[in-house]
């Protein structure tokens, strides 16, 4: 059984180790993407004047104004002094060709006192890579690769790391279980069963796997590394790779098995079936009516948060309304703010997602985000999660080292064995020459 699990994990491994690599390479910088956004691009992001801000919604219909192609799908309904309000655009169709605009851009930054769009730019854009895109595009690399829409999806990416999330799922068991202590010690002496020894000298046996042995051979202390930090951070790698798994298979597997397992309140995206992407649904009402039905709403219900911010999905149809304090968008342990849904047809209500309410299962999907950005912790979980994804990083970079020098040792001892028998065949040969008569 050993022997099988050591070759499960050997391939497991080998096969997810390059995508492992990427995802904690970016998950560790992308635990700050906004304050490096704000680094990088403040010339984007902040303002200089001050004085009374325009209506964001005066604002969005200036966007739409100004470039036909395009249609306010996100706008931020509170300015914040000295910041810019980025709006979120997407393209309408073209008539022309039945197929959406490409205005090039997805984003408007506009100066909120002046109404002076300041910037614009493609968030997640692959290509070019730029300083305003840099972190979007490390944001969309660390869950799909970037990996194009071919025949008509454009899920791919999310399949495919979603699959390595399961890999690594069913690895971080492989990995764990081969650390304990063998059965079979390899001093040759003749052990008692794991389960009739005492606790005391079980764990004297796995001691060892916990730790790293300085001043030990490179292979020592590569492989020393590989199985003492896997330990040390198993529970936490677990969680990443199972919220890894539940985020990027959500719709197609995760809903479908939670659904079925316990009671699950549906939001209106999970009753709806998402449009193709050029066939958008046009809204029949506007987002001044959505947001003042949306307000009369939240102070039924008795809300204190303001409308912060409101959204249009176009392959939905679903306008959503944000309730919450300036700068507090993130919401109540980063799982977001309070949301009311409405109908883009009819303006009618859909529902509402407020934070840590519902079933058990509720808040469990809730819970995914912000347990896999670390933020469910605040500013300390951050922090974990950006030094897991170095954790995550080495592991990937010794387990192929493991991989590679044993290799090289098996191909080296196979070597000296041809040559060995080559050498003793070759005796024997001049040996019969020497016993020949004559």
């Amino acid at each position: 059984m050993r022997l099988l699990f050591l070759q499960l994990h050997r391939w497991v491994g080998l096969t997810i180790a390059g995508f492992l690599f990427v995802s904690g390479a970016t998950g560790a910088i992308i635990s700050w993407d906004h304050e490096l956004d704000d680094l990088l691009n403040r010339h984007l992001t902040h303002v200089e004047s001050r004085g009374e801000p325009i209506p964001s919604l005066e604002l969005a219909r200036r966007i739409e104004a100004n470039d036909s192609r395009i249609r306010v799908t996100y706008m931020r309904l509170v300015a914040e002094t000295g910041k810019a309000l980025a709006f979120g655009v997407r393209p309408v169709v073209d008539p022309a060709t039945g197929r959406l605009f490409e205005p090039g851009y997805n984003q408007v930054f506009v100066d909120p006192i002046s109404g002076e769009v300041i910037g614009q730019r493609e968030w997640g854009a692959p290509w070019p890579v730029t300083r305003e895109n840099f972190i979007s595009f490390l944001y969309v690399l660390h869950y799909s690769l970037h990996i194009p829409e071919m025949w008509g999806i454009d899920r791919w990416g999310l399949w495919l790391l979603g699959g390595i999330a399961v890999l690594w799922l069913l690895d971080c068991f492989v990995g764990f279980y081969l650390t304990l202590p063998s059965r079979r010690p390899q001093d040759g002496k003749v052990h008692r069963p794991v389960a009739k020894r005492s606790m005391r000298g079980w764990w004297t046996r796995w001691k060892p796997a916990w730790k790293i042995k300085m001043g030990a051979s490179s292979y020592r202390l590569n492989f020393d590394i590989h199985r003492a930090f896997g330990l040390w951070t198993w529970a936490m790698m677990f969680v990443l790779a199972f919220t890894a798994f539940s985020l990027n298979l959500y719709r197609d597997v995760f809903y479908p098995i939670m659904s079925t397992v316990s009671k699950v309140t549906p939001t209106p995206f999970d009753t709806r079936t998402r449009t193709d992407k050029h066939q958008p649904i046009t809204p029949q009402i506007g987002y001044a009516d959505i947001i003042a039905r949306a307000r009369d709403e939240a102070q039924r219900r008795g809300w204190a948060e303001p409308a912060g911010a409101a959204f249009y999905t176009p392959n939905f149809g679903i306008y959503g309304v944000h309730f919450f304090h300036a700068g507090d968008d993130h919401g109540a342990a980063g799982v977001g703010p309070a949301i009311l849904y409405y109908d883009g047809a009819d303006g009618g209500y859909l529902g509402a997602r407020v934070p840590w309410t519902g079933t058990a299962a509720d808040i469990f999907l809730q819970a995914q985000f912000p347990v896999h950005s670390g933020r469910i912790l605040g500013l300390p979980g951050r922090i974990l999660v950006s030094l897991m994804g170095l954790v995550i990083m080495a592991l990937s970079v010794t387990g192929v080292v493991i991989w590679w020098r044993k290799r090289a040792a098996r191909v080296w001892r196979k070597s000296a064995r041809t040559d060995d028998v080559a050498f003793a065949l070759q005796g024997a040969e001049n040996g019969a020459a020497d016993r020949r008569p004559g």
